[in-house]
């Protein structure tokens, strides 16, 4: 079993590969720039210490859909205070329920960031780029056009219509507050009966969508002046960190969308199957007391569960330490010092809590706030498992081994022994005593209990140290009213 929990930990660390990551230092000189008016916001300075900043660079591309948000809620929590977040960005759109994830994740994050639009950010994307602090362009970039479509593309009923927009309406100005006309801006981008007038300016009127150049986004206006919506167009992201940071004072590391963000979308859907599935072979593997194809299957079926979590950035790699903790607490117990109950009691709890945590959404710079939110969904995932596990387990249970090793969970010798000598006639209990010093083999494995046969009988031991596997000889060495104690005999 102990050979188990060491191909566990050998597959955990194959399998959590990190999210592949472009790392290229800043280069020597800028690229040429058309710098807009003043951003409303400061970029981060450079580092006190006198470090280098860490700017992680997250594609936003193509469609909105599950794998960019993974991705996003990945680099996120990989990312610190002092860190420099920029949405890579140039989509069509996408659905709206990811695009909601993914400005409630940057609305979590504690450090800086950024939209660079490369070269468009159209319905989805402006609403995720309106929650980043500041707003850049490529030249040419366009932004707009944000009205709530159904997934074939068409017009959805008029009161839905005006349902989802009050909504999004809403979270955007709640996100975006305090930074000048944004929600005003993607007001008019997403609903064609809204008027954005500025001072005696009209800037869009009723009967059409808005959207923006990065010209037109430049511009300034009211008193003191403010821009609609640009902090700067630049012809790269490297000539954007020239400017704000310097050349030479930072580090980008890119990540990139890969076939596991895909893979997620599917591993997260059927989790609670795995969970249950994996379970379940791991409570056969120990009713069988041995190690084999359903300890690995099992394993397996866990690891996927762990890596899904992993890969859609819920959890990092702490979740699977901690099952691997709970595994060995109850191995520890269950052939070393059966009967503590407490030991294993611990490890299953730590096993259990893992899995629950690994399907959480926690960001590690926030207090952990045990809300229905938070835990329903994992509580929902975990629950089903149990259930698939505890069905199919009783429903096996017929058919497997009657040594159960988790009867060694609570004291063994009293479980199995305690009606082989006590309570029976005393000529029978004087037969037993004759045992002593018999030779015979463990009929079954002892870890530390079970049965072995001395003259083509069966009776109920154990050792008192370790364990024996079976089919090894041994001699009894004591008889009490709790069974036979026996020893290996020496080769």
């Amino acid at each position: 079993m102990f050979r188990m929990l060491l191909a566990f930990a050998v597959l955990a660390v194959a399998s959590f590969a990190p999210a592949r990551v472009k790392e290229s230092p800043a280069p020597g000189a800028p690229d040429s720039a058309t710098v807009a008016p003043e951003a409303p916001a400061a970029a981060p300075a450079p580092r006190a210490d006198g470090g280098k900043t860490r700017v992680v660079v997250i594609p936003v591309r193509d469609q909105i859909a599950d794998p960019i948000l993974y991705i996003l809620r990945r680099g996120l929590k990989s990312a610190g205070k002092d860190d420099w977040v920029i949405l890579d960005m140039k989509t069509p759109g996408g659905r709206v329920d990811t695009a909601l994830a993914m400005m409630e994740a940057l609305d979590k994050f504690e450090g800086r960031t950024a939209t660079y639009v490369n070269d468009e950010a159209v319905s989805a994307g402006a609403f995720i780029a309106s929650v980043t602090q500041e707003i850049y362009f490529a030249p040419k970039g366009v932004i707009g056009a944000a009205a709530a479509v159904s997934s074939e593309g068409a017009d959805i009923p008029e009161t839905m219509r005006l349902k989802i927009n009050s909504y999004l309406k809403a979270k955007v100005r709640a996100y975006s507050q305090d930074r000048g006309f944004r929600s005003q801006v993607i007001a008019a981008m997403m609903d064609k009966d809204f008027e954005l007038k500025i001072g005696e300016t009209l800037i869009k009127p009723k009967g059409e969508l808005l959207s923006l150049t990065d010209t037109e986004a430049a511009k300034t206006y009211g008193n003191p002046p403010k821009t609609l919506l640009s902090a700067g167009t630049f012809k790269s992201i490297e000539a954007l960190l020239d400017r704000k940071l310097g050349a030479g004072n930072y580090v980008i590391e890119k990540l990139e969308v890969t076939w596991s963000e895909d893979l997620a979308q599917w591993l997260t859907r059927l989790a609670p199957l795995f969970l249950g599935l994996g379970l379940l072979c791991l409570f056969i593997e120990f009713k069988l007391g041995s190690f084999g194809l359903f300890g690995v299957v099992g394993g397996a079926l866990l690891l996927l569960v762990f890596f899904g979590s992993y890969v859609t950035g819920l959890s990092g790699h702490e979740p699977v330490v901690f099952f691997a903790l709970g595994l060995l607490m109850v191995l520890v117990e269950i052939f070393f010092f059966p009967g503590v109950v407490a030991v294993a009691l611990t490890g299953l709890v730590l096993m259990l809590g893992s899995l629950l945590w690994a399907m959480a959404d926690i960001w590690p710079s926030q207090p952990v706030t045990f809300s229905g939110d938070l835990f329903v969904r994992p509580l929902v995932n975990l629950g089903i498992g149990v259930l698939v596990a505890g069905g199919f387990g009783l429903a096996l249970a017929r058919f497997l081994p009657r040594r159960v090793l988790f009867q060694r969970l609570v004291v063994s010798e009293a479980a199995t022994a305690a009606a082989q000598v006590a309570g029976v006639a005393p000529e029978v209990a004087a037969g037993f005593a004759a045992l002593l010093g018999a030779e015979g083999i463990a009929a079954t494995g002892l870890f530390p209990g079970g049965q072995v046969e001395i003259d083509g009988r069966r009776f109920e031991a154990r050792v008192e140290v370790g364990a024996v596997p079976a089919g090894t000889p041994v001699r009894v060495v004591q008889v009490s009213d709790f069974g036979l104690i026996v020893e290996p005999l020496s080769t």
